[in-house]
């Protein structure tokens, strides 16, 4: 399995996690701190939407922070993800590519696409009830790039990402995944 095909896995999961969001569900918190359940789903749209123009080598200066779904978010979600894939397949990671305005390396660029979908997926599910759909390989993939990527500077508060949070060695990837981001797992009797 190529990393591209990996990436497409995690999208696809996370698109299927949006869309077992129910209208009940929006005003619920999340894991992730910033956002309840709706401002979520409008935060994981409004940035696909950012790395699809990155992956497919063209600049989105879209406000993500201020995205707002139309009535089909999974299916908004869908379409923007088919266009990541198709991105990274066509052009590859070797190359700059542009993300708000700025420019990246594309390894970096992918790399936050696979975290990003990933953790807020598990958010999304957690958040909602779901089960977690990821495998061990998705996590186990993902944080490896989240430890080699993410500079201590980005974790605290007020700040991106939180602190580690302590797990067992026997812990699944997911949960060190998850946990190496700042959340604390949920216990699998839980999910």
């Amino acid at each position: 399995m190529s990393e591209v095909d990996l990436l497409a896995g995690v999208l696809s999961k996370t698109g299927d996690v949006i869309e077992g969001v129910g209208a009940d569900q929006l005003s619920l918190p999340t894991p992730c701190d910033d956002y309840d359940v709706e401002a979520l789903v409008n935060h994981i749209v409004g940035w696909l939407l950012v790395f699809e123009a990155g992956a497919q080598g063209r600049s989105n200066d879209a406000d993500a922070a201020n995205h707002r779904c139309g009535a089909d978010p999974a299916r908004e979600f869908r379409a923007a993800a088919a266009g990541v894939v198709e991105g990274w397949e066509k052009h590859g990671f070797d190359r700059q590519v542009t993300v708000t305005g700025g420019k990246m390396p594309g390894e970096a660029v992918f790399s936050m696409t696979l975290m990003e979908y990933l953790t807020h997926g598990w958010d999304l599910a957690v958040a909602t009830g779901q089960p977690i759909p990821y495998t061990d390989r998705e996590a186990a993939e993902t944080l490896a790039r989240a430890e080699a990527t993410l500079p201590p500077q980005y974790r605290g508060e007020n700040l991106p990402f939180g602190q580690i949070v302590p797990v067992d060695a026997e812990a699944s990837a997911v949960d060190r995944l998850v946990a190496f981001l700042g959340r604390r797992p949920v216990p699998t009797t839980a999910r």
